[in-house]
Protein backbone atom coordinates (compact mmCIF):
# COMPACT_ATOMS: atom_id res chain seq x y z
CA UNK A 1 0.00 0.00 0.00
CA UNK A 2 1.28 3.60 -1.00
CA UNK A 3 2.22 5.84 1.94
CA UNK A 4 0.15 8.67 2.96
CA UNK A 5 3.51 10.47 3.99
CA UNK A 6 4.34 13.83 2.42
CA UNK A 7 7.74 13.25 0.19
CA UNK A 8 11.15 13.53 1.66
CA UNK A 9 12.20 16.37 -0.30
CA UNK A 10 15.89 17.13 -0.74
CA UNK A 11 16.94 20.62 -1.15
CA UNK A 12 20.50 20.80 -2.93
CA UNK A 13 21.77 24.74 -1.90
CA UNK A 14 19.73 25.51 0.29
CA UNK A 15 21.34 28.79 1.50
CA UNK A 16 21.66 30.13 -1.80
CA UNK A 17 19.05 32.81 -3.09
CA UNK A 18 17.37 30.24 -5.60
CA UNK A 19 17.66 27.39 -2.40
CA UNK A 20 16.23 29.39 -0.01
CA UNK A 21 13.47 30.62 -2.21
CA UNK A 22 12.65 26.68 -2.97
CA UNK A 23 12.18 26.27 0.96
CA UNK A 24 10.18 29.04 1.15
CA UNK A 25 7.76 27.72 -1.54
CA UNK A 26 7.65 24.09 -0.55
CA UNK A 27 6.67 25.81 3.25
CA UNK A 28 4.33 28.14 1.57
CA UNK A 29 2.25 25.28 -0.23
CA UNK A 30 2.09 23.28 3.01
CA UNK A 31 5.02 20.65 2.49
CA UNK A 32 6.25 19.99 6.06
CA UNK A 33 9.24 21.42 7.25
CA UNK A 34 10.70 18.11 8.64
CA UNK A 35 10.11 16.50 5.09
CA UNK A 36 12.57 19.19 3.74
CA UNK A 37 16.01 18.22 3.86
CA UNK A 38 19.38 20.14 3.82
CA UNK A 39 22.81 20.42 4.18
CA UNK A 40 24.95 23.17 4.67
CA UNK A 41 28.61 22.64 2.59
CA UNK A 42 30.25 21.84 5.78
CA UNK A 43 27.99 19.04 5.77
CA UNK A 44 28.19 17.78 2.74
CA UNK A 45 30.57 18.73 0.31
CA UNK A 46 28.51 18.21 -3.31
CA UNK A 47 31.77 17.87 -5.21
CA UNK A 48 32.66 14.70 -3.04
CA UNK A 49 31.54 11.91 -4.73
CA UNK A 50 31.78 9.21 -1.76
CA UNK A 51 30.15 12.08 0.35
CA UNK A 52 27.15 12.05 -2.08
CA UNK A 53 26.82 8.38 -2.40
CA UNK A 54 26.64 8.08 1.38
CA UNK A 55 24.18 11.00 2.08
CA UNK A 56 22.01 9.22 -0.78
CA UNK A 57 22.40 5.57 0.51
CA UNK A 58 22.11 7.29 4.42
CA UNK A 59 18.34 9.18 3.07
CA UNK A 60 15.56 7.90 1.61
CA UNK A 61 15.37 11.09 -0.34
CA UNK A 62 12.09 11.06 -2.70
CA UNK A 63 12.81 14.26 -4.71
CA UNK A 64 15.35 16.76 -5.18
CA UNK A 65 15.76 20.15 -6.39
CA UNK A 66 19.45 20.68 -7.91
CA UNK A 67 20.03 24.50 -7.15
CA UNK A 68 23.56 24.36 -5.68
CA UNK A 69 26.26 25.60 -8.48
CA UNK A 70 28.94 28.11 -8.25
CA UNK A 71 27.76 31.16 -9.41
CA UNK A 72 29.25 34.85 -10.11
CA UNK A 73 29.38 37.76 -12.33
CA UNK A 74 31.31 38.60 -15.57
CA UNK A 75 34.35 39.23 -13.20
CA UNK A 76 34.18 35.82 -11.37
CA UNK A 77 33.56 34.16 -14.14
CA UNK A 78 37.04 35.56 -16.36
CA UNK A 79 38.75 35.15 -13.13
CA UNK A 80 38.29 31.74 -11.60
CA UNK A 81 36.92 29.62 -15.17
CA UNK A 82 37.98 26.74 -13.70
CA UNK A 83 36.92 26.52 -10.76
CA UNK A 84 33.35 27.54 -12.47
CA UNK A 85 33.45 24.51 -14.99
CA UNK A 86 35.03 22.44 -12.16
CA UNK A 87 32.72 22.92 -9.19
CA UNK A 88 29.13 23.03 -11.29
CA UNK A 89 29.95 19.82 -13.03
CA UNK A 90 31.48 17.79 -10.24
CA UNK A 91 27.99 18.80 -8.44
CA UNK A 92 25.64 18.28 -11.28
CA UNK A 93 27.24 14.84 -11.64
CA UNK A 94 27.91 13.64 -8.10
CA UNK A 95 23.93 14.85 -7.22
CA UNK A 96 22.36 13.23 -10.41
CA UNK A 97 24.45 9.92 -10.69
CA UNK A 98 23.88 9.50 -6.98
CA UNK A 99 20.54 10.60 -6.68
CA UNK A 100 19.65 7.42 -9.64
CA UNK A 101 21.94 4.87 -7.92
CA UNK A 102 19.97 5.78 -4.22
CA UNK A 103 16.45 5.03 -6.05
CA UNK A 104 15.16 8.69 -6.54
CA UNK A 105 12.55 9.49 -9.64
CA UNK A 106 12.00 13.04 -9.42
CA UNK A 107 14.68 15.68 -9.65
CA UNK A 108 14.49 19.01 -10.96
CA UNK A 109 17.86 20.27 -12.09
CA UNK A 110 18.12 24.61 -12.38
CA UNK A 111 20.31 25.84 -14.94
CA UNK A 112 20.82 29.19 -16.44
CA UNK A 113 19.89 31.23 -19.41
CA UNK A 114 23.54 31.91 -20.39
CA UNK A 115 23.12 27.89 -21.86
CA UNK A 116 21.73 29.61 -25.42
CA UNK A 117 24.32 31.31 -27.59
CA UNK A 118 25.01 34.48 -27.43
CA UNK A 119 23.41 35.82 -30.83
CA UNK A 120 20.29 33.92 -30.07
CA UNK A 121 17.38 34.40 -31.80
CA UNK A 122 14.93 37.00 -29.64
CA UNK A 123 13.25 36.19 -27.62
CA UNK A 124 15.51 32.91 -26.95
CA UNK A 125 13.64 29.43 -27.14
CA UNK A 126 14.69 25.76 -25.84
CA UNK A 127 15.25 24.75 -29.37
CA UNK A 128 18.28 27.44 -29.56
CA UNK A 129 20.50 25.31 -27.35
CA UNK A 130 23.69 24.18 -29.44
CA UNK A 131 23.31 26.27 -32.32
CA UNK A 132 26.25 28.59 -31.85
CA UNK A 133 28.73 30.18 -29.56
CA UNK A 134 28.24 31.04 -26.22
CA UNK A 135 29.11 34.38 -25.04
CA UNK A 136 32.93 34.02 -24.30
CA UNK A 137 33.23 35.51 -20.78
CA UNK A 138 30.79 32.70 -19.06
CA UNK A 139 31.37 29.90 -21.44
CA UNK A 140 32.93 27.67 -18.93
CA UNK A 141 29.84 27.95 -16.49
CA UNK A 142 27.40 27.59 -19.25
CA UNK A 143 29.33 24.04 -20.72
CA UNK A 144 28.67 22.77 -17.14
CA UNK A 145 25.26 24.07 -17.11
CA UNK A 146 24.21 22.59 -20.59
CA UNK A 147 26.31 19.28 -19.59
CA UNK A 148 23.53 18.76 -16.32
CA UNK A 149 20.60 19.44 -18.87
CA UNK A 150 22.05 16.78 -20.53
CA UNK A 151 23.09 14.54 -17.84
CA UNK A 152 19.43 14.80 -17.00
CA UNK A 153 17.97 13.94 -20.24
CA UNK A 154 20.88 10.63 -20.25
CA UNK A 155 19.16 9.68 -17.24
CA UNK A 156 15.63 9.63 -18.50
CA UNK A 157 16.44 7.95 -21.60
CA UNK A 158 18.35 5.10 -19.95
CA UNK A 159 16.64 4.69 -16.87
CA UNK A 160 12.65 5.56 -18.06
CA UNK A 161 11.63 1.55 -17.43
CA UNK A 162 12.37 2.36 -14.28
CA UNK A 163 10.62 5.49 -13.31
CA UNK A 164 13.14 8.34 -13.64
CA UNK A 165 11.74 11.32 -14.03
CA UNK A 166 14.74 14.12 -14.04
CA UNK A 167 13.62 17.83 -15.21
CA UNK A 168 15.26 20.86 -15.86
CA UNK A 169 14.39 24.55 -15.64
CA UNK A 170 16.32 27.21 -17.05
CA UNK A 171 15.54 30.48 -15.93
CA UNK A 172 16.41 33.78 -16.58
CA UNK A 173 18.38 36.39 -14.83
CA UNK A 174 17.06 36.35 -11.39
CA UNK A 175 17.06 38.68 -8.26
CA UNK A 176 15.91 39.04 -5.02
CA UNK A 177 16.27 38.17 -1.29
CA UNK A 178 19.36 36.46 -0.58
CA UNK A 179 21.32 37.72 -3.12
CA UNK A 180 24.89 38.90 -3.84
CA UNK A 181 26.08 42.27 -3.14
CA UNK A 182 29.78 41.49 -2.97
CA UNK A 183 31.36 44.48 -5.02
CA UNK A 184 32.84 42.72 -7.72
CA UNK A 185 30.89 39.36 -8.17
CA UNK A 186 27.24 40.54 -7.59
CA UNK A 187 25.36 40.59 -10.78
CA UNK A 188 23.22 44.08 -12.46
CA UNK A 189 20.75 44.63 -9.98
CA UNK A 190 22.21 44.28 -6.56
CA UNK A 191 25.96 46.39 -8.15
CA UNK A 192 22.84 49.42 -8.92
CA UNK A 193 21.18 48.87 -5.82
CA UNK A 194 24.60 49.23 -3.59
CA UNK A 195 25.86 51.69 -6.11
CA UNK A 196 22.22 53.98 -5.80
CA UNK A 197 22.24 53.10 -2.40
CA UNK A 198 25.87 53.91 -1.41
CA UNK A 199 25.48 57.61 -3.86
CA UNK A 200 22.26 58.58 -1.79
CA UNK A 201 23.94 58.01 1.63
CA UNK A 202 27.22 60.32 0.64
CA UNK A 203 25.11 62.66 -1.68
CA UNK A 204 27.27 61.99 -4.57
CA UNK A 205 25.84 64.12 -7.48
CA UNK A 206 26.06 61.46 -10.14
CA UNK A 207 26.13 57.73 -10.75
CA UNK A 208 27.59 55.86 -13.82
CA UNK A 209 26.36 53.29 -15.47
CA UNK A 210 28.61 51.45 -17.52
CA UNK A 211 27.78 51.66 -21.63
CA UNK A 212 24.96 53.07 -23.43
CA UNK A 213 22.01 51.76 -21.18
CA UNK A 214 20.27 50.50 -24.38
CA UNK A 215 21.13 46.65 -23.75
CA UNK A 216 17.75 45.33 -22.66
CA UNK A 217 17.52 42.21 -19.98
CA UNK A 218 14.94 40.76 -18.69
CA UNK A 219 14.61 40.11 -14.48
CA UNK A 220 12.48 37.57 -12.39
CA UNK A 221 11.61 37.83 -8.59
CA UNK A 222 13.27 35.14 -7.59
CA UNK A 223 10.43 33.93 -5.36
CA UNK A 224 8.31 33.60 -8.57
CA UNK A 225 11.24 31.18 -10.02
CA UNK A 226 11.52 29.04 -6.94
CA UNK A 227 7.08 28.77 -7.59
CA UNK A 228 7.87 28.13 -11.04
CA UNK A 229 10.52 25.04 -9.52
CA UNK A 230 7.75 23.95 -7.75
CA UNK A 231 5.38 23.93 -10.18
CA UNK A 232 6.86 22.44 -12.94
CA UNK A 233 8.17 19.53 -10.59
CA UNK A 234 4.87 18.58 -9.31
CA UNK A 235 3.28 18.44 -13.28
CA UNK A 236 1.87 15.07 -14.30
CA UNK A 237 4.57 13.36 -16.09
CA UNK A 238 2.35 13.31 -19.41
CA UNK A 239 1.44 16.63 -19.49
CA UNK A 240 5.54 17.53 -19.40
CA UNK A 241 6.38 15.39 -21.80
CA UNK A 242 3.60 16.38 -23.73
CA UNK A 243 5.47 19.98 -24.31
CA UNK A 244 9.06 18.36 -24.31
CA UNK A 245 11.01 15.78 -25.92
CA UNK A 246 13.56 13.41 -24.92
CA UNK A 247 16.10 15.43 -26.53
CA UNK A 248 14.96 18.81 -25.53
CA UNK A 249 13.64 18.15 -22.37
CA UNK A 250 14.25 21.96 -20.36
CA UNK A 251 11.99 24.46 -19.48
CA UNK A 252 12.64 28.22 -19.56
CA UNK A 253 11.38 30.26 -16.66
CA UNK A 254 11.20 33.91 -17.85
CA UNK A 255 9.05 37.45 -17.03
CA UNK A 256 7.88 37.47 -20.55
CA UNK A 257 8.88 40.96 -20.93
CA UNK A 258 12.44 43.54 -20.73
CA UNK A 259 13.76 46.65 -19.87
CA UNK A 260 16.24 48.51 -21.33
CA UNK A 261 19.68 48.97 -18.59
CA UNK A 262 19.01 52.87 -18.97
CA UNK A 263 15.08 52.25 -17.88
CA UNK A 264 16.44 49.76 -15.02
CA UNK A 265 18.65 52.42 -13.36
CA UNK A 266 16.17 54.80 -13.59
CA UNK A 267 13.95 52.39 -11.77
CA UNK A 268 16.03 51.10 -8.95
CA UNK A 269 17.10 55.06 -7.93
CA UNK A 270 13.40 55.69 -7.83
CA UNK A 271 13.01 52.45 -5.33
CA UNK A 272 16.47 53.65 -3.36
CA UNK A 273 15.90 57.28 -3.21
CA UNK A 274 18.74 58.59 -5.14
CA UNK A 275 17.74 62.03 -6.53
CA UNK A 276 20.91 62.67 -8.44
CA UNK A 277 22.01 62.35 -12.35
CA UNK A 278 22.66 59.26 -13.56
CA UNK A 279 25.12 58.93 -16.54
CA UNK A 280 26.14 56.77 -19.15
CA UNK A 281 30.10 55.61 -19.31
CA UNK A 282 29.85 54.94 -23.54
CA UNK A 283 33.49 54.09 -23.25
CA UNK A 284 32.37 51.47 -21.80
CA UNK A 285 30.94 47.79 -23.43
CA UNK A 286 27.37 47.22 -23.43
CA UNK A 287 27.76 43.50 -24.13
CA UNK A 288 25.36 41.30 -26.02
CA UNK A 289 22.36 43.96 -27.18
CA UNK A 290 19.23 41.91 -26.09
CA UNK A 291 18.13 38.80 -23.55
CA UNK A 292 14.53 37.47 -23.55
CA UNK A 293 13.34 34.34 -23.05
CA UNK A 294 10.71 32.65 -24.97
CA UNK A 295 8.52 31.05 -21.78
CA UNK A 296 5.50 29.90 -23.78
CA UNK A 297 6.26 26.23 -22.81
CA UNK A 298 6.00 27.17 -18.60
CA UNK A 299 2.98 29.14 -19.66
CA UNK A 300 1.17 26.10 -21.60
CA UNK A 301 1.79 24.40 -18.46
CA UNK A 302 -0.63 27.00 -16.38
CA UNK A 303 2.48 29.05 -14.80
CA UNK A 304 2.66 33.20 -14.64
CA UNK A 305 4.32 35.28 -12.46
CA UNK A 306 2.91 36.81 -9.71
CA UNK A 307 5.46 40.12 -8.84
CA UNK A 308 6.56 43.07 -11.52
CA UNK A 309 9.71 44.18 -12.05
CA UNK A 310 9.07 47.45 -9.34
CA UNK A 311 7.05 45.55 -6.37
CA UNK A 312 10.22 43.17 -7.14
CA UNK A 313 12.61 45.56 -6.86
CA UNK A 314 11.59 47.52 -3.54
CA UNK A 315 10.82 43.40 -1.78
CA UNK A 316 15.22 43.69 -3.08
CA UNK A 317 15.81 46.87 -1.29
CA UNK A 318 14.41 46.15 1.68
CA UNK A 319 15.98 42.64 2.43
CA UNK A 320 19.26 44.66 1.07
CA UNK A 321 19.29 47.52 3.62
CA UNK A 322 17.86 44.39 6.31
CA UNK A 323 21.13 42.16 5.45
CA UNK A 324 23.52 44.57 4.09
CA UNK A 325 22.98 47.79 5.98
CA UNK A 326 21.95 47.28 9.41
CA UNK A 327 20.95 51.25 9.27
CA UNK A 328 24.31 52.36 8.43
CA UNK A 329 25.85 53.29 4.90
CA UNK A 330 27.77 49.95 3.30
CA UNK A 331 31.78 50.47 3.60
Amino acid sequence: MKSSMPPLIYVAGHRGMVGSAIVRALLANGHPQERIVTRTHAELDLTNQQAVRSFFADTPVDEVYLAAARVGGIHANNTEPAQFIYENLMIEANVIHEAYRGGVKRLLFLGSSCIYPRMAPQPMREDALLTGPLEATNEPYAIAKIAGIKLCESYNRQYAAEGVDFRSVMPTNLYGPGDNYHPDNSHVIPGLIQRFHRAKEEQLPEVKIWGTGLPRREFLYVDDMAAASVHVMNLPKSTYDSLTSPMQNHINVGYGSDVSIGDLGHLVARVTGYNGRIEFDTTKPDGTPRKLMDSQRLRDMGWRPAVDLEQGLVKAYQDFLHHNVRGKSIQ
